[in-house]
This record gives structure tokens, sequence and C-alpha cells, in this order.
């Protein structure tokens, strides 16, 4: 299978192209995919110290899928449908999430599921893959309505071992949906390797028992990532149905804050991969194979994304404190009798303190 699914590549870890399609890609756009990735890269860095110092909840890092989240976010249009796990805030910031609102979701604000106004972003899945046939329901539902919407979902390579994942893949090849099957298979189900989780050789393979057009792809890759998920994105419109797209990369840390990575793998490996498969490290060798590298540019923007991420986090400090009612509302559609009397007996309660 490993013959059937080679990994498809557009720029090398030298930053050299390797594919014709590649020149199709405009200076512009390669300023872009860098500018997207550096600032995802340095939001994520600004989160894990800030779990580091209690100012938020345990978070789940991605440095190291930049290219991955950002290159897919970016091959979608407004209008369009995203939903993520709960690991790709990179992939969500890219397609136009609020900032203020990532940082209230680590610090467990309802606010912070919740997208800017005409962005259809699903608040992350925790439970994994039921997000999958969140997915292929709304593309069956946009499909019905005859629009030109297109869904693009994320998952790692642990839920393909759910059963939510092949039921997903199984509805929206029965009835063609307009969906996008994006895994990021970055080696691990938390502490389990691959091989341990699946005797399969691929992700990609798992496509073809339900007649779903795969690629593997080099997710460290920005440029493989865009164009072939955008070839996916268009076939979806076109009403040629879903495709699963592999993208192999890798996550430098942790599966979360509160993991020991270094119990179940060798964190040597991710020294190593620093050096050689870094997605910005490759953007940057690329740019500046082709003369586009400027490092005037770079720290300008650098100053710039970090004043964008420390406003926003200046908002989520300062945003009104919660109220406990949220925890009894948006649980169903109409409230229980039991949530009213939990809810009547919590305002009496808070009545009584207060006297």
């Amino acid at each position: 299978m490993l013959e059937k699914f080679p990994i498809t590549q557009y720029i090398s870890e030298e930053g050299k192209t390797v594919h014709s399609e590649a020149t199709d890609i405009t200076a512009d756009l390669v300023k872009l995919f860098y500018e997207k990735m550096l600032r995802a890269r340095m939001m994520d860095k600004k989160c894990v110290n800030l779990q580091r110092q209690g100012r938020i909840g345990t978070y789940v890092p991605y440095e190291g899928q930049e290219a991955a989240q950002v290159g897919s976010a970016l091959a979608v249009e407004k209008g369009d449908w995203m939903f993520p796990t709960y690991r790709d805030h990179a992939a969500t910031m890219t397609f136009g999430h609020s900032l203020r609102n990532l940082l209230l979701y680590w610090v467990g604000r309802i606010e912070g599921g919740i997208p800017p106004e005409g962005k259809n972003i699903f608040p992350p899945a925790v439970p994994i893959a039921s997000q999958l046939l969140h997915a292929t329901g709304v593309a069956w539902a946009e499909k019905k309505k005859k629009t030109d919407r297109v869904s693009l979902v994320y998952f790692g390579d642990g839920a393909t071992s759910e059963g939510d994942f092949h039921e997903g893949l199984n509805f929206a090849s029965v009835f063609k949906v307009p969906v996008v099957f994006f895994n990021q298979n970055n080696g691990y189900a938390i502490s389990v390797p691959m091989e341990k989780q699946m005797n399969s050789k691929t992700i990609a393979q798992k496509g073809l028992a339900y007649e779903i057009p795969s690629i593997r792809i080099d997710g460290n890759d920005i440029v493989a990532v865009y164009l072939e998920t955008k070839k996916a994105v268009e076939r979806a419109r076109n009403g040629e149905g879903p495709t699963l797209i592999e993208a192999v990369t890798w996550r430098y840390g942790a599966h979360t804050t509160a993991d020991d990575p270094s119990k179940y793998r060798d964190q040597a490996e991710s020294d190593q991969r620093r050096t050689t498969g870094d997605p910005l490290l490759r953007l940057e060798k690329y740019m500046k194979n082709e003369g586009l590298w400027d490092e005037e540019w770079v720290t300008t923007m650098e100053n710039k994304i970090t004043n964008e991420i420390n406003t926003a986090l200046e908002e989520m400090q300062n945003y009104p404190d919660p109220s406990i009612d949220d925890v009894f509302e948006n649980v169903f559609e109409k409230p229980t009798w039991t949530l009213d009397e939990q809810l009547k007996q919590h305002r009496s309660i808070k009545r009584g303190q207060m006297s």
C-alpha cells in the first residue's frame, strides 16, 4: 500500500521545487503562507507559556503541524464549513476565528466556542471522531439545499479507529456529499504509535473500501497541502463527492500540557525534525531560494503578530465574569424540568448568600 499511496510533495525539505504545479504559487501567496504559519506558531507558544503560568487551563499544542492546518484552511472559501478537533486552532484562526475567543476557550468560557458572525466554524470536538458525522451531515444538508458549500473536517490518526470515522466515510460516499476528510497523521494517538493501533500501512488506503478518492501528502509542505486540499474542495464543490487526505506530519511537543511525551517516544526525534522537516524552516528555505526572503519584513510581521496576540490576551482577561446560569443553558433546546429545578435551587442559594 505504501507504493499505491506515495507521499506527494511539492517543495522538498531543502526548499527546492519538486513538482511542476508548484510554479503556480505566486510570491504574494507564499508570503501569506509564511505569515499565517508564523502567526499560528507564535500563538501556540504563547498559549503554552500561559498554561505554565496558570493563566489558562490545560492546553493542546500543535507546533509542527502548522503547514497542515494553515494550508488546508486557506483552501476553503468564506461560507464553507470547518469542523476542528481540539488541536486545530491554527486552522480556525486562519479561517477567521477570533484570537480572543480562542483564548476564552482555554479558560473554560462558553464564548470560546462561538465563531465570529458569518464564519461557519463548529466548536472544537473533544470526543474522538464525532465531528466527522457532523461534517458529513452538514455537507449533505448543503447538497439538499442545492448550495455549493463544502465541509472540511479535521481528525487525527487515532480517530480512524473509531466507528464514527467509518460511518462518516460510508455515508459521504453513498450520498456523494461535498466533504473533505482531512487527516493529520502525526504518528501517535496520544501515547499509542500508529503501528500499534492499525495494521494498515497508510490511512489514505482506508478510502478504498468506500470508493473515495484518497491521497497521501507531505503535511509539512504547505504548498502540497494547499494545492491538494484545493483540488479536493473543488471536486466537492462541483458535485463529485468526498475526498480523503492523509497529511503526514509531526507534533513536536506533548499531546497536551498534561502529558509527558518522553514516556512513550524518543524526544530526540523531535529535535532532529526541527532541523529538517519543520514547515516554517522549509518555506523559509524556499523563499530564500526564490529571492523572496526579507528580514525586515519578517521582523515587522513578528511585531505585528505580537501586538495582535497581546491585545487578544488583554481582551480575554478583561472579559466580563461568567454567569453560573451558563451551566444550565444550551444543554437542550427547551430545558427539562430537572434543569429548571436545579436552576431554581441554585438561584435560591445565591440569594441566600447575598442577603
